[in-house]
C-alpha cells in the first residue's frame, strides 16, 4: 500500500517525545550500549578533535578468532620421516595425507622452516597463505597457549598455578582475551589495557575508538578507558532514516536533531541526549569516510570476506578518521570439531585462506603491509587422537602472523619432534602443555605496536614470569 508521507507528519511530530525517543532510539548498532558508553568514555578523555594524521607513525593489529577451538596441528602437521610416522599414528582417521613420493595426493602443501630446516605441512586448503609463508611474508607460532607461569608436566600433575577452567570454551576464551587465566572476574583485555596506555601518545578521534570489532562486542579490546566500536561488515548501522531522502526520513531527520539539542534538567537525560548525538554523527563521519576508500583487490563474497574487506576499508580511511593506531578484532566460528572434522576443515579453511591473503593484497594495495599485522587466536587446540569422528578440547595449539614486519618463512616457538602420545608435554589424548604462553605472543605484537617495556606490566599482569625484559620476548617482529 502506498504511503501517504504528508498525513504521516503530524501523527509522528505527537508520537515522538522527550522521553519515548531516549528510551526508544537505540535500535542501531551505532546507537547501541556499547557504542554509547564508548563515546562517552572518549569524550571524557579528549576535550578536542585531533588533526588528520600523516602516515609516518601508523600501526594496526588485526586479531582474527577462530571460535570453538580450531585443530591447528591439521592447520600445521610435521613431515619430516619420522614425526610424520608419529603424527599419522596418533591422529589415525584425522590425519592429513603425506607422501613425498606421490605429492598429487597429497593433503598438504609442504612448507620449510627457514631457521631449522624442517619440513612441514599446511593444510591444503590454505593454498594462498602456504604462498604467503614461502615468501616470507607469513610465520607460524607453535604450541602456544594460556599459562599464568612456566608449566611442565609435574606441575600440571600437582595443578599447580594452572588456568582456571582448562579446557572449557568459555574460561579458555575469556583467558586468551584477557592474558590473565586465573581470573574469571577480570573486565578488561589486553588489547583494551593497552589502548588506555597509548591514549595519551598517538593522535586519535575523539568519538571513534581505535579499537574497532566487527559484528561483535569483546573483552579482548575493552579497557578502563576505552571499549570497541563495533561495525558491520557493511560500516557503521545509522538510525534507521536519518538523513535519508524520503519525506518521511526529513521529518524523523529534523524530530531527532530538536530533541537532542534540547537543554535537559536531569543530568542522565542530558548525558544521554548528548552521548546519541555523538553516535549518530560518528556513524556518518564513519560511514562517509570509509565509503569514500576504494579497494580494487578483490574479496570472497562471504560473511568473513566481506568483514575483512570493511577492515581493509577502515585502514583505507585512516587519516579521514584522524587515527595512527586501530586494533580489529574480526571473528569465525564454527570450529568445535568433535565431529566431521576433516570434511568441515575442507570446506571452512578456505574461507579462512582466501579472507586474510585477500586482506593482506589489499595491504599492499593501500602501500600498509609493513604497518599492519593479522594474527589468529582461539580458544584452544584439540587432542590429537581421534574420538572416532573428530577431536576433543586440547590445550597447547599453532597460530598464524602475517605481515611484511613479521619474520616470515619460520615456525616460531618449539613444535614438537614428537607428537606421539605419552611424549613429555602430553597431558592424555594428545593435550599438549603449551611451551609459549599466550602473554610472550601479546607482548611482541604489543611492543612492535608501540608500547614500552614497562608498559607490558600493566598489559599483561603474569608477563615477567616468561619475559624479563631483555631483547624480544619471541623474534618473530622485525
Amino acid at each position: 500500500m502506498k504511503t501517504d508521507h504528508n498525513k504521516a507528519e503530524n501523527p509522528l511530530r505527537q508520537a515522538i517525545s522527550r522521553r519515548s525517543f531516549l528510551r526508544h532510539s537505540g535500535g542501531c548498532a551505532a546507537l547501541s550500549s556499547g557504542a554509547v558508553l564508548n563515546t562517552l568514555l572518549q569524550l571524557q578523555t579528549f576535550n578536542t578533535a585531533v588533526a588528520a594524521q600523516s602516515n609516518a607513525d601508523y600501526k594496526a593489529l588485526v586479531c582474527i578468532f577462530l571460535h570453538g577451538g580450531i585443530d591447528s596441528y591439521n592447520v600445521l602437521c610435521p613431515l619430516e620421516p619420522n614425526e610424520y610416522d608419529d603424527y599419522r599414528q596418533v591422529r589415525s582417521n584425522l590425519a592429513l595425507n603425506y607422501d613425498p613420493n606421490d605429492p598429487d595426493n597429497d593433503d598438504v602443501h609442504e612448507i620449510v622452516d627457514a631457521a631449522s630446516g624442517r619440513k612441514f605441512g599446511m593444510h591444503h586448503g590454505l593454498t594462498r597463505l602456504a604462498e604467503l609463508f614461502r615468501n616470507g611474508k607469513m610465520a607460524f607460532l607453535a604450541n602456544v597457549g594460556s599459562l599464568i607461569e612456566r608449566t611442565d608436566m609435574s606441575s600440571y600433575q600437582a595443578k599447580r598455578n594452572l588456568p582456571l577452567g582448562l579446557y572449557s570454551h568459555a574460561d579458555m576464551i575469556r583467558h586468551w582475551q584477557t592474558a590473565v587465566p586465573q581470573s574469571r572476574t577480570q573486565l578488561t583485555g589486553w588489547a583494551g589495557r593497552m589502548a588506555d596506555l597509548l591514549l595519551d601518545r598517538v593522535n586519535q578521534n575523539p568519538t571513534i575508538s581505535m579499537n574497532i570489532s566487527l559484528n561483535e562486542v569483546n573483552i579482548f579490546e575493552t579497557g578502563d578507558t576505552v571499549v570497541p566500536y563495533v561495525i558491520q561488515d557493511s560500516g557503521a548501522t545509522r538510525l534507521n532514516g536519518y538523513r535519508g531522502g524520503w519525506r518521511f526520513d526529513k521529518v524523523l531527520t529534523d524530530a531527532t536533531d530538536q530533541i537532542l539539542v534540547e537543554t535537559y534538567r536531569d543530568l542522565l537525560e542530558k548525558t544521554h541526549a548528548q552521548t546519541r548525538r555523538t553516535a549518530i554523527d560518528a556513524a556518518i563521519a564513519f560511514n562517509d569516510a570509509t565509503n569514500n576508500v576504494e579497494i580494487n583487490t578483490p574479496f570472497p563474497n562471504h560473511y568473513f570476506g566481506r568483514q575483512l574487506k570493511m577492515v581493509a576499508k577502515t585502514i583505507g580511511a585512516r587519516q579521514a578518521l584522524n587515527q595512527q593506531r586501530q586494533i580489529f578484532f574480526v571473528s569465525r566460528g564454527g570450529w568445535d570439531h568433535h565431529a566431521g572434522l576433516i570434511g568441515r576443515q575442507n570446506a571452512m579453511l578456505p574461507e579462512v585462506d582466501g579472507g586474510l591473503a585477500s586482506l593482506y593484497d589489499a595491504l599492499v594495495e593501500l602501500g600498509v603491509q609493513n604497518d599492519v599485522v593479522i594474527f589468529t587466536m582461539s580458544d584452544f587446540a584439540r587432542t590429537l587422537s581421534s574420538n572416532g569422528k573428530g577431536s576433543d578440547h586440547a590445550w597447547g595449539g599453532n597460530h598464524m602472523i602475517i605481515g611484511d614486519s613479521v619474520r616470515g618463512g619460520r615456525i616460531w616457538g618449539d613444535y614438537p619432534t614428537s607428537l606421539a602420545l605419552g611424549n613429555p608435554l602430553d597431558t592424555g589424548r594428545g593435550r599438549l602443555i603449551p611451551t609459549t604462553s599466550v602473554d610472550e605472543y601479546a607482548a611482541e605484537l604489543a611492543l612492535w605496536y608501540g608500547a614500552t617495556n614497562s608498559d607490558l606490566d600493566t598489559i599483561l599482569p603474569n608477563i615477567r614470569n616468561f619475559y624479563g625484559g631483555s631483547g624480544s620476548p619471541i623474534g618473530f617482529m622485525a
